[in-house]
């Protein structure tokens, strides 16, 4: 559990903060309800800094990641969540809105271009505060279960803002919630926390495009390590134009291209 002074530091006014609904619904709302089902189990928590700000770099398989890597995190995680959840119409994008923003997480459009320039300046400005930031590298979920190439952003707000990179993997997270399932499945989760990764040497090269993609490549292949996932050097966004169109998205799949 937190202790109070990280829950003063990380619930107080500061630039996207969680707020009190973060608290009620990790300690007594849902929280509770999802450690008796799913029993989540932890690794390495202790490469988890205990203050000052670091990304949380994590293989994106469920809805549900958002839900299990917050719960086991013992300091608030913000995570940069698609603008979609903020402009929902009726009950259903009220509650969304009101969950997703109560819970500190921060809108961001992922259309690309200047959108994620936009991304860029946001994730950095959390990390100024001194907070924990959240990102899937592959950029949306996967759609089969398979690690995809990471996108070079999270390379680019580690080096701009000189933080520590810790890749996080997701287990039987696909199991429980595959994407389209809306009622997960009952099974043991697992969050397994790698060694922070130190970028440091490449100071001052975070305009180097071949840097951002070797430092993005280490991540994904440490995430890989941690999570036993099969990966594909191509991004999960073609993965899903493939299946859709009854193609196989896998390492054949770069062959055939």
């Amino acid at each position: 559990m937190e202790d109070a002074s990280a829950r003063g530091e990380e619930s107080g006014t500061g630039s996207h903060g969680p707020g009190a609904l973060y608290w009620v619904l990790k300690h007594f709302v849902i929280g509770p309800w999802l450690r008796v089902l799913f029993r989540p189990w932890v690794e390495g928590a202790e490469n988890l800094p205990t203050k000052g700000p670091a990304i949380l770099a994590s293989n994106h398989l469920s809805f549900s990641d958002s839900f299990f890597l917050p719960l086991v995190a013992p300091r608030p995680i913000t995570f940069l969540a698609k603008s979609d959840y903020f402009t929902g119409r009726g009950l259903k994008g009220w509650f969304t809105r009101m969950f997703f923003t109560g819970v500190g997480q921060v809108p961001v459009d992922r259309s690309g271009g200047r959108a994620s320039e936009a991304a860029i300046v946001t994730g950095e400005r959390v990390l100024g505060a001194g907070r924990l930031l959240g990102i899937y590298p592959e950029g949306t979920r996967s759609p089969n279960g398979t690690m995809y190439r990471g996108k070079t952003g999270l390379a680019r707000m580690a080096l701009e803002s000189q933080v520590p990179i810790i890749p996080v993997a997701m287990i039987n997270t696909f199991e429980i919630q595959p994407p389209g399932t809306i009622r997960p499945r009952l099974r043991r989760v697992g969050v397994r926390f790698g060694e922070p990764l130190d970028f440091s040497r490449y100071e001052g090269l975070e305009d180097d495009r071949f840097i951002l993609r070797s430092v993005t490549d280490e991540v994904m292949y440490a995430l890989m390590s941690l999570s036993g996932q099969e990966y594909v050097d191509m991004y999960a966004s073609r993965a899903k134009e493939l299946i859709a169109e009854g193609a196989v998205a896998d390492s054949t799949a770069l062959s055939r291209a």
